[in-house]
This record gives C-alpha cells, structure tokens and sequence, in this order.
C-alpha cells in the first residue's frame, strides 16, 4: 500500500515562525482548507506528517515500509498535474524544483539533500517560503479550491433578502456563492465579480455585512452585523468576525468580532483581537517592507508594500491596540494600552507600549489556554506542553 508523507525542513520550519511553532507546515491553511487537504483530495489518500523534530511526538506517523512511500515537500501547495506526477514516482526517483526535492519515492529525505549537478528538470511549484506568502497566494488559490470542493454538488439556497453584485453562476452554470449544510445568510451583500464566495457548514452571515470574493467562510464562523470583508480572505473554523478585513487568513479558533482593520495578515489559532485594534498594512512613506524573521533573528527586506499583522497562536490584543507594519507577534502574547508595540514580540510576552513587556509563565499561559479551549470541549494534552515548553525556550533566547 503506499504511503504519502509531507516532509518539513528545519530551514523552511524556522522562515515560516511563529506559525509553524505549534503545527506542521502542510496544516497551514491556504485557500479554503489546509495544504494537507489539498494532496488528501488530489491523491486520494490521507498523508502523514514528518514536521522538524520537537513536534513529531505529536504529529509524526510514518509508515513502517520506506519502500512504498512517497515524501513530499510539506509546503507545496497542489495542483491535479503535480499530485499526478508524485503518485506517479516510481521506487528512487525524486522530483526537483528551484528550491529542492518536490517528492522522492522509497528514500526519507534529509537535511543535506540537495539537487545534483547538471541538466536537470525543475518543476515549476508553488510554496510557501515565508509567511506572507500565504496572504499573498491566498486569492488564486481560494478559487481553485472553490471549484473542488464544490464540483458536482448541490449548494444550499441563498435567502432572497440577500443582495447579489455580479453573477450568481459561473459559464458551466455552476454558483459562485456555495452554502453548505447549515449555513445561512440574511441581508447581506455579497459582490462575486472578482471571485466566489464560500460559506461553511454551520457558517452564518449576519445582516448588513458587505462580503466581496473570493473569500471563505469555514464551519461555524460568524461574520457580524455591517461587517466588510474584502477579497482573498479567509476565515477557519469557528471564527468570529467584524469590522474591516482584506486579503487576510486565519487559521481558525480566533476571534476579531468587532470594529477595526486588519489586512494582508496571518492570524494563527485561539487568538483575540480586541475592539477597535487597528493593523497598519502600509508605510506612510510607501517604502518596502522589512520583516522580523526567525532564521536569521534579524528584519528582513521584502519588495512588498502591503503587509500587516502576523499573530501566533494564543495571542491577544486588547481593545483600541494599534500595531505598524508588519508587525510579528509569537505565541501566547498579551498585549494591551496605547501607543504602537515594537514590530517583533517574542512568544510569551505581555505588557503595553506604555509600561513595557514582560515575561509570561508558562504556568499562567497554561491556565489561559486551558480556559479558552474549554470553550470548545477540548483541552491542553502532554505532547501540547511539551511543544509549548519548547517555544517557550525558543522565545527566551531572544529576549536575553
């Protein structure tokens, strides 16, 4: 039987912190679903996860038979042509793309391997190299995952109270608005010219709320009373959402119910944003960005211009907190009072602009945690600790 594994590096695990603290990279969520879920669909089978090595404990399977096994670059984003052409390796055969191995079948990657000298066919892929790469290729993305996850299937009626801007079918007559099982919409616009909209199980958008594709609405999420939600977001489960958000993912578990902007930003797991939390996206001198980034501890320099809040998970911001320009926040922040924070705080931080940050234990992140996924039914296990145990000694390093 053979056996599909998506495979990080420790190069590409530290370029895509503080997401990829607390979670492979193939479960980033890109589109509508995950990068897993996309080779699950495309191959036809359930991949596991070789992720760096402080995170196996939790989420590595490996097969017992190397032989059959197929190794894939956990962040390449599929298409049906590439998933063809990885199920299609034969036992030693490897493919390559300008950055390194694609897939290679019967041989369990490791750091060293390189491309080997001389002619060589380099497919042309897309991966997630750095974070802002997931809001930058969320757009296209999302519409391909649009038409396969709805193809052939029936979308549940939208409430005539809704207004809609553009066509409601695609040319093959397909809708560009899909409501799954549960999900409902009343008085809303919803503005399909540039892309379709999604909107999950259980998913509910409330009146008033101004929605333009391509977006998604993932199970359970919330999009509140006059909300405005511009194209290329998306939203993971049970979400809560108000205000202003563009071109922006969260991964799911996170809350940003209220008034205030946040656009072309990264927003991981069981966060908080507060009313009125403002995000700058761009400089006022509409420089280039530079970017806090991990692998190099110091602020890289991007050819962007549009780049907003990166937030790990289990972070929050109180109400009416403003933050610059790419501004990176780790995992189990706290941050509150006026003024702007520095654009890099490490995990495990608290505090205001005002009064200065501080160190959280991981006793009080444990208790804070623990409270909020109760919320869900669901609760902090050893292997959890034992990966926050280890951000936490990433985040000390960085401090002193």
């Amino acid at each position: 039987m053979r056996h599909y594994v998506l495979f990080d590096t420790k190069e590409i695990h530290l370029n895509l912190l503080p997401l990829s603290f607390t979670r492979p990279i193939a479960q980033f969520r890109v589109g509508i679903d995950t990068i897993a879920d996309k080779w699950n669909a495309l191959l036809g089978a359930e991949c596991t996860f070789r992720p760096v090595e402080y995170l196996r404990m939790k989420f590595e399977q490996l097969p017992a038979d190397d032989a059959d096994t197929i190794y894939i670059a956990g962040n390449i984003i599929p298409t049906s042509e590439l998933a063809e052409k990885v199920a299609g390796l034969k036992k030693g055969e490897t493919l390559y793309d300008e950055k390194g191995i694609v897939a290679v079948r019967g041989i369990t990657p490791s750091e060293e391997t390189v491309c080997p000298e001389g002619e060589l066919e380099l497919l042309e892929t897309r991966r997630i190299n750095y974070v802002f790469d997931i809001f930058l290729r969320n757009a296209e993305v999302l519409r391909e995952d649009f038409r396969r996850i709805t193809a052939g299937r029936k979308s549940r009626p939208l409430s005539v109270s809704n207004r809609v801007i553009g066509p409601y079918l695609d040319e093959e007559g397909n809708p560009l608005i899909f409501l799954e099982e549960g999900a409902s919409a009343e008085g809303a616009v919803f503005n399909t010219t540039e892309g379709p909209v999604y909107i999950g199980e259980d998913a509910q958008v409330m009146e008033c709320a101004a929605v333009r594709g391509p977006v998604a609405f993932n199970r359970k999420v919330k999009i509140k009373m006059g909300a405005k939600i511009y194209g290329g977001t998306t939203f993971g489960p049970y979400c809560k959402i108000g205000g202003e958000v563009d071109n922006t993912v969260v991964f799911g578990y996170s809350n940003k119910a209220h008034d205030g902007y946040l656009g072309n930003a990264v927003v991981g797991e069981w966060c908080n944003i507060g009313a009125g939390v403002n995000a700058s996206n761009l400089k006022n001198d509409y420089s280039f960005i530079r970017i806090w980034n991990y692998a190099t501890r110091s602020f890289m320099r991007t050819k962007l211009q549009f780049c907003g809040l990166i937030m790990g998970d289990h972070s929050k911001a109180g109400i009416n907190c403003m933050f610059n320009t790419a501004t990176v926040v780790g995992v189990g922040c706290n941050i509150y009072g006026s003024g702007f924070p520095r654009v890099f705080i490490p995990s495990f931080s608290e505090g205001s602009p005002a009064s200065g940050f501080s160190d959280v234990s991981l006793k009080k992140f444990y208790d804070i945690a623990e409270r909020v996924l109760s919320r869900r039914e669901l609760m902090l296990d050893d292997e959890d600790r034992r990966i926050y145990e280890r951000v936490y000694a990433v985040a000390e390093s960085l401090k002193h």
